[in-house]
């Protein structure tokens, strides 16, 4: 009898009290705050007191974009020529290495960043890019508490102390899937901004296709010819002869072999790498895993509400890479919210709602449990809000709610709100 009342409390989600949200919310956002005050506060100069430098993977952002200001932009991608840059700014020769792996475009926002001061352009980054992944987020699913389960998700501290770029393509992902439909043509502009992460747009021309959604097609290819033809304006064909040259490398070492640590990759490619599987079916199993869900969010795109196809379609596009560290899962949030909002609205499935929950707060030891029981429960996060959207792609569910629970069918008065980041770690030599 407690069996089943436990399970139904789990199905139902009604464990699951507004209050409960806010307490947990409030104290991971006091954590982060704590953890990057005294990162800050126990620094010397850019060097935190681990010897790392002040936003790890930031290194390379700044690095990589002084380079392109003093003339040397090829050079970003000489692992060695732009570990000696890093070592001159951090003031040490010990210094972690941390590899520039992105693509021209992105670039554009190093060199900006780089007009300021390391520090002063590591806050300006982070304010300014998870200010637009919380905009974003409140668009999405505005109400009472929102900000704060979106600002105290775990993933935000990930993402902050890893100095990274998972607020701004949740941004572009969540802010260009919500204007999909009302304004194509921007929708479109912003999805062709992740040109400067392209693999974790590799579900969005399929999707935008299948939906018929031309004019957003338009719009994206637009902004990424645009961006690239800047890159070449600006820098010259050098800077993306430098980056094709570099991907051998960057596919060997930190991909393949895993140089950054399993545990910190969240990709099929990497959990079948850590259980042992050869180089060779890790790769067709992420294949297979990458077809599956690129299949699953063209099923979303043609039979699901807008915001159950969003979220199919963000989860999709992290299933599919190979490389994809726990900062990464910063735009599963804007997945989770998409959902909570179309739940509020249209009713919850059975364990929706702890699927939900439970994918919100993985990041905060999703790291530590691979690397102690090899469990991908990053991974399995993703897996979960994608089967989320899946379950409403029947021919009938997303128009009529069959086989939603009379419990579901009344939108919840205390519904998960979600935030919407996620941080990640570079490649070190060390």
């Amino acid at each position: 009898m407690v069996e089943w009342a436990r399970e139904n409390v789990l199905a139902s989600g009604a464990w699951l009290t507004a209050a409960r949200v806010r307490m947990v919310a409030f104290f991971s956002l006091v954590a982060t705050v704590a953890v990057i005050g005294y990162l800050f506060a126990t620094a010397h100069g850019t060097v935190d007191a681990f010897g790392r430098p002040l936003g790890t993977d930031f290194s390379n952002v700044w690095t990589a974009g002084r380079m392109a200001l003093d003339g040397r932009a090829a050079l970003a991608w000489d692992w060695s020529a732009q570990l000696a840059v890093q070592r001159v700014v951090h003031g040490r020769g010990d210094i972690p290495f941390y590899g520039w792996h992105y693509p021209p475009p992105f670039l554009l926002v190093a060199s900006l960043l780089a007009l300021l001061q390391y520090l002063p352009a590591l806050i300006v980054w982070q304010a300014s890019t998870l200010a637009l992944a919380l905009i974003t987020v409140r668009a999405i699913l505005p109400g009472r508490g929102t900000m704060l389960a979106a600002i105290g998700a775990p993933v935000v501290l990930v993402c902050l102390g890893h100095g990274h770029n998972g607020f701004l393509t949740a941004a572009l992902l969540g802010g260009g899937l919500l204007l999909l439909d009302k304004r194509p043509m921007v929708a479109g502009m912003l999805l062709g901004c992740i040109v400067y992460k392209p693999q974790f747009g590799l579900a969005l021309p399929a999707v935008l296709i299948v939906g018929g959604h031309g004019r957003a097609i338009m719009g994206a290819l637009a902004s990424a010819a645009l961006l690239c033809a800047l890159t070449l304006v600006i820098w010259g064909l050098p800077v993306w002869v430098a980056f094709f040259h570099s991907l051998p490398l960057t596919q060997a070492l930190v991909i393949e072999a895993g140089a950054t640590g399993w545990e910190k990759i969240q990709s099929v490619f990497a959990a079948a790498r850590n259980w042992g599987l050869g180089t060779g079916p890790a790769w067709v199993v992420q294949s297979a895993t990458a077809m599956l869900a690129i299949a699953g969010a063209m099923l979303a795109a043609s039979r699901a509400r807008p915001f159950v196809r969003n979220a199919a379609v963000i989860a999709a596009g992290l299933l599919s890479t190979p490389y994809l560290l726990d900062y990464d899962l910063v735009p599963l949030g804007m997945g989770i919210a998409f959902l909570v909002a179309d739940g509020v609205k249209h009713g919850f499935r059975r364990y929706d709602r702890t699927l939900l929950a439970v994918a919100w707060i993985v990041p905060l030891f999703g790291r530590a449990m691979m690397q102690v029981t090899t469990i991908p429960v990053g991974l399995l996060s993703i897996v979960a809000v994608f089967a989320v959207s899946l379950r409403w792609c029947g021919p009938l569910l997303a128009e009529r709610g069959i086989g939603v629970t009379e419990h579901a069918r009344e939108p919840s008065r205390a519904p998960i709100v979600t935030p919407p980041c996620t941080p990640s770690r570079s490649f070190s030599t060390r």
